[in-house]
């Protein structure tokens, strides 16, 4: 690991992190919010990390008192499974979805939270309207049963106008199987999720084909992003008027042009990750530096940022 600095930072945990526009945002955040810090130190592991080199990242975070906490994407579940017992609190979302995107410091304890339920929560609610399922009876598709792909679904079960239907996929039993016992953790209505695993593009072309009109088709899958590709084919056919929602804002973006390229035909709402690129690091820097956050103070946090995106 590089030789941290002598003076107060935040980390960044994930594969790419000098990719990420977060390492110029950060600093005009930082003057924003006054925080004690300008710093921003990207901690990169490969997709395939080993176990151990998960807990030496956290006790490093844990041991380093200049080290002020950091933000965890691609790996959250990762250092879940690996390190979890390295922390002093967990909130009940870590526990029950098994991932770690926030790590803070409390005094001289270690703190672990989950925050995607709220910050995929807060940007769904930045594009789609009030009361859709309910007034359209459109259905939902994750692509990816990943920590973000949870996290859409949990915070879909908890929504005043749920939808009738989420359909969840992913390439493993197991990551199904984990999901269902964080619904059944959760209490999540019998019916709602469907979990299917897809062993090729071709069968989520298929689910993607056949949903309602108006339905949410969400990549969660880190596809595009982390990696190259697209959990869908180049000839999918999405619904008619239907919000296709890409997590990622940089990579090579491929389901998003995917839908693009239909945006005109099928007339979709097509969105990009960038708001919940936004909620997600503004949720995570204020649980680090223990900080409220207005409606208002985040729009400010975005307008800054978008002058770099």
């Amino acid at each position: 690991m590089s030789t941290p600095p002598a003076s107060d930072y935040m980390g960044f945990v994930g594969v790419t992190t000098g990719s990420s526009s977060i390492m110029k945002v950060f600093p005009l955040w930082a003057d924003i919010l006054g925080l004690p810090t300008r710093t921003l130190i990207g901690h990169d592991l490969p997709m395939d990390a080993a176990p151990e080199q998960y807990r030496a990242l956290v006790e490093q975070i844990r041991d380093d008192p200049h080290h002020r906490g950091a933000l965890v994407t691609t790996h959250k579940m990762n250092v879940f499974a690996a390190a979890s017992e390295l922390f002093d609190e967990l909130d009940p979302f870590a526990i029950s979805c098994s991932e770690i995107s926030s790590i803070a410091k409390r005094g001289d304890k270690l703190s672990g939270r989950a925050k995607d339920p709220i910050t995929v929560d807060l940007a769904l609610n930045d594009f789609l309207p009030a009361n859709y399922f309910t007034t359209t009876g459109a259905e939902v598709i994750i692509l990816g049963a990943g920590g973000s792909g949870t996290a859409l679904s949990w915070a879909l079960a908890e929504r005043e106008d749920a939808p009738q239907k989420v359909t969840v996929t992913a390439r493993s039993d197991d990551k199904l199987d984990h999901l269902r016992e964080v619904h059944r953790q959760h209490g999540t209505r019998d019916g709602l999720i469907e979990y299917v695993r897809t062993d090729s593009v071709e069968d989520a072309a298929a689910l993607v084909a056949a949903a309602p009109r108006g339905s949410l088709i969400v990549n969660a899958t880190g596809l595009g992003k982390d990696r190259p590709g697209s959990p869908l084919p180049d000839d999918v056919v999405f619904p008619e008027g239907a919000y296709v929602w890409e997590f990622n804002y940089r990579g090579t973006l491929e389901f998003l042009h995917q839908a693009r390229g239909q945006e005109q035909s099928q007339n979709l709402h097509v969105v990009d990750g960038w708001r919940y690129f936004i909620h997600g690091w503004s949720q995570v820097v204020a649980d680090v530096f223990e900080l409220e956050l207005t409606a208002d103070i985040v729009e400010q946090l975005a307008e800054a940022a978008e002058g770099v995106r």
